[in-house]
């Protein structure tokens, strides 16, 4: 393993573009190699020993082969430059390439299921012989070496499609060893258990079918930050002078290494603007070398008198008391004749137990509480970034 990764890596950057290319197509070419091994030694035992179950599985490794085509040219596409057409590179072929193979996983599932459920119906006798069973065996220690082949790779270059292709590994090893030992008990007991055992095989193709086509999709539907990297861009972000706090945080994922950025960040609103403005280009520069990420920084003037500091902690007390999941920012004063103005965003998560409606209600009257002088002007905003998980 080692070997491959410093083969595909060797001491350059896992995300660069140019390093997935590489370990995408070694993987798709040993995928291709192997995958068509594996379908030639079962289709073999199949016909000696007559079983729908091993046949079938011979075909699934032979699908296994075509999904091995589908990743290495989609690495190879994804691996090409920004273009006139593709100013954002094509990235999200890697994607694409991930769902194709779980759009075939699947059609390799129902088609297994079809054929299982008639040998269920019409039962045929099963003979297993032992160039047969050294063929499966042999074939559940090279998927299991597959799995821990791709599942290294993947998770040295965070490819969604190579932990699809992981997974798939994994899920053929299980399939067939159960086919191997049921194949045994069937052969020694005389049971029926060909159909039943294919079946089987088809709802565990099925499965990991799922999982693969939920975790491609994701990524080209829009899926938020990731909790770990957002926490590390605030640690960044915060850690020069004049930023105070960042929020309304969004995230364009244009594929693995390609990806862009914005957020405001708020500054003291009395600081020197050719100083912030030097640092918030600093701060860009630093996000792009450490995560690859074009960031686009919006800047948020606060005043920091000790009358709008008070109120602000305040409302965010009221906001707190509604439920602690909820934050504000951008608060503001605007002070008039008659009342004055308590502009301010309130961070709400999706899924709220309260309305958008409601949460505005209750901060109202929380803040009418405080006076009947203020006027609450509040926005909802929703979070763009992945939600932290109940332990």
């Amino acid at each position: 393993m080692d070997a491959f990764l410093r083969f595909c890596i060797g001491t350059g950057d896992p995300r660069a573009p140019e390093t997935r290319q590489r370990c995408g197509v070694l993987s798709g070419g040993i995928g291709i190699a192997l995958n068509l091994l594996l379908f030639l030694g079962k289709l073999t035992a199949g016909m000696v020993t007559a079983s729908i179950a091993v046949t079938a599985d011979a075909f699934n490794n032979l699908s296994d082969a075509a999904s091995s085509v589908v990743t290495l040219v989609g690495f190879r596409l994804a691996g090409q430059k920004a273009d006139e057409e593709h100013p954002f590179g094509h990235g999200r072929m890697e994607y694409l390439a991930g769902l194709v193979v779980a759009m075939l996983i699947l059609l390799v599932g129902v088609e297994l299921a079809q054929s299982s459920f008639e040998k269920i119906l019409h039962p045929e006798p099963v003979s297993l012989s032992v160039l047969s069973a050294v063929i499966l065996a042999v074939s559940v220690a090279v998927k299991l070496w597959m799995f821990w082949f791709n599942r290294g790779l993947s998770k040295r270059i965070q490819s969604a499609a190579l932990s699809a292709t992981a997974a798939d590994s994994l899920s053929d090893a299980a399939a067939t060893g159960i086919l191997l030992l049921g194949l045994l008990a069937g052969h020694f007991l005389s049971l029926p258990l060909d159909g039943w055992l294919g079946l089987g095989v088809a709802l565990f193709i099925l499965r990991t079918g799922w999982a693969a086509a939920k975790d491609t999709a994701d990524p080209l539907l829009g899926r938020p930050m990731n909790r770990a990297l957002a926490e590390d861009i605030d640690r960044i972000v915060l850690g020069h002078p004049y930023i105070l706090g960042i929020h309304d945080l969004v995230y364009h994922d244009y594929g693995p290494g390609r990806a862009m950025m914005s957020f405001h960040a708020e500054v003291p609103a009395n600081a020197d603007l050719l100083e912030v403005h030097d640092v918030i280009d600093h701060v860009e520069r630093e996000l792009k070398a450490k995560h690859q990420i074009e960031t686009c920084i919006h800047m948020d003037p606060v005043v920091q008198d000790g009358r709008t500091e008070a109120i602000r902690t305040q409302v965010a007390g009221i906001a707190r008391g509604i439920d602690p999941v909820l934050t504000i920012h951008d608060f503001r004063i605007t002070a008039g004749p008659i009342h004055t103005n308590l502009l301010f965003d309130v961070v709400v998560p999706y899924g709220f137990r309260l309305s958008d409606g409601e949460v505005r209600a209750a901060l109202a009257e929380g803040i009418k509480g405080l006076s009947d002088r203020y006027f609450p002007v509040i926005q909802v905003d929703h979070s763009y970034v992945e939600e932290q998980k109940a332990p």
